[in-house]
């Protein structure tokens, strides 16, 4: 196995919120092991506060965050991913572009806790609620062992990961 890190991009439509956080955890959770992206089929333009908030809680660097669009990462000059994973069922039903690389991809939906209105401090424990069901599968992803795996066993995996309802993937294996 390499030393270099696995590139996982993560999508939903607004990329804005879910997919932000999906990154962060990535980034900080993988501690080396990947390099997460996120983006938008239509991006928002941008962030949410709360993802915002949420990121900076874990510690991750926020200034470079922003909503992109995934055209971005279909270009022969974007970084080849390893992993694409869409967190929306929205974008999980859109007809991706053609990512470089042949990428293994995986669809774990996840409720839009910038849909939901409320208070703030009712928006924060909705953000929360969501940003621990990311963080569960994202600890469970980062923590197989790649490296040993082969594709077909991976892709298992992934897929087995978001098969689980959400809450169900609260526990730690």
């Amino acid at each position: 196995m390499s030393d270099k890190p696995y590139s996982i991009l993560i999508l939903c439509t607004g990329n804005s919120a879910r997919s932000i956080m999906a990154e962060a955890l990535f980034n900080v959770l993988g501690k080396g092991k990947f390099q997460a992206y996120s983006a938008g089929s239509h991006p928002s333009e941008t962030v949410n506060p709360f993802a915002i908030e949420r990121c900076e809680a874990l510690g991750y660097d926020t200034a470079e965050l922003r909503s992109k669009s995934w055209d971005e990462f279909a270009t022969p000059a974007a970084p080849h991913m390893d992993f694409v994973i869409t967190v929306c069922d929205q974008a999980a039903g859109e007809v991706c572009p053609i990512w470089p690389g042949h990428p293994m991809t995986a669809h774990w939906g996840f409720e839009d806790p910038a849909a939901f209105a409320g208070s703030d401090d009712e928006k924060r424990k909705v953000f929360s609620k969501v940003y621990r069901q990311i963080m569960n599968r994202v600890s469970q992803f980062v923590n197989l062992p790649l490296h040993v795996l082969d594709r077909n066993a991976i892709q298992r995996e992934m897929r087995a990961i978001g098969d689980k309802p959400p809450e169900e993937s609260n526990e730690q294996h």
